[in-house]
């Protein structure tokens, strides 16, 4: 990352190669997901041994033609090998959506097999930076049980600040945000749907005051829409969140051929390769 991105960068394909050139990117919250939010999350949990499971439902007409042919909703399921944690891709399943955006990715856990609810949910929309969601996934992959926190929400800003994000001066213990203001994440009362095996969560009357759980988002600048959102249900423990933390808020470039609009006057980018 040594040179500020240049409006005049070649950011379309090459006319000659038909391919788009690549770019170190930075920094990571505002880099977007490059069009590729599936297949980075998809391509780590089959490394990772994750099972995958394809579900299409739709409507054949006798003579319809097989490209004719709707899908009415659709969806990917990824299980791990001990069928305790999953990843469902639901962009193409009427997804619910955050910051008026859908949810793309929806990965939950469960402290037993054979109890069909999940103890509690994490949701990423399109544009959360692949590397982060998949880093979230590996540190899920990797703890012998997924629904016991091990660590305080300090892990989770320490996980920040370590790599220049500040905290809030007025939520310290609660929240951080980039130096540049893009970029925030914090506890705060979970959004409506967000589902979680805290009885709190299960039996608040609306006038109740919500259980909290982390929530990360990224806008171009204050006031302008989400370029992404992210969030964690109450019972999500924190050193998973301090995983996605830590990654998101890397200062290591990632390589981008498709550049966020509304982000690129901010990004620092150099030519890959």
């Amino acid at each position: 990352m040594e040179a500020l991105l240049h409006p005049h960068f070649p950011f379309d394909p090459s006319p000659a190669t038909g391919v788009s050139p690549a770019y170190w990117v930075g920094p990571r919250h505002l880099a977007g997901d490059d069009g590729r939010l599936y297949d980075a999350v998809a391509d780590r949990l089959s490394g990772l041994g994750w099972t995958s499971l394809a579900v299409v439902r739709g409507r054949r007409e006798p003579d319809e033609m097989p490209e004719d042919h709707q899908v009415l909703r659709s969806t990917v399921l990824y299980l791990s090998r001990d069928a305790l944690r999953w990843a469902q891709w639901v962009l193409a399943d009427e997804p619910f959506h955050l910051g008026e955006l859908p949810v793309a990715w929806q990965v939950s856990a469960r402290t037993d097999e054979t109890s069909p609810l999940a103890d509690w949910s994490a949701y990423f929309t399109p544009g959360v930076p692949g590397e982060a969601v998949a880093d979230f996934l590996a540190a899920l992959d990797a703890c012998d049980r997924p629904t016991v926190d091990s660590a305080g929400t300090e892990a989770v800003l320490n996980a920040a600040t370590a790599h220049g994000w500040f905290r809030d001066a007025d939520q310290p213990r609660a929240a951080a945000m980039h130096p540049t203001f893009t970029g925030r994440l914090g506890l705060a009362e979970v959004p409506s749907l967000i589902q979680d095996g805290n009885p709190c969560a299960l039996t608040a009357e609306a006038d109740d005051p919500g259980v909290r759980g982390w929530q990360a988002w990224a806008q171009a600048r204050e006031g302008a829409p989400y370029l992404w959102a992210a969030s964690f249900s109450a019972s999500v423990p924190h050193d998973l969140v301090a995983a996605f933390t830590s990654s998101l808020t890397s200062t290591a470039p990632v390589l981008r051929r498709v550049l966020p609009e509304s982000t690129r006057d901010r990004l620092l980018c150099a030519p890959a390769g």
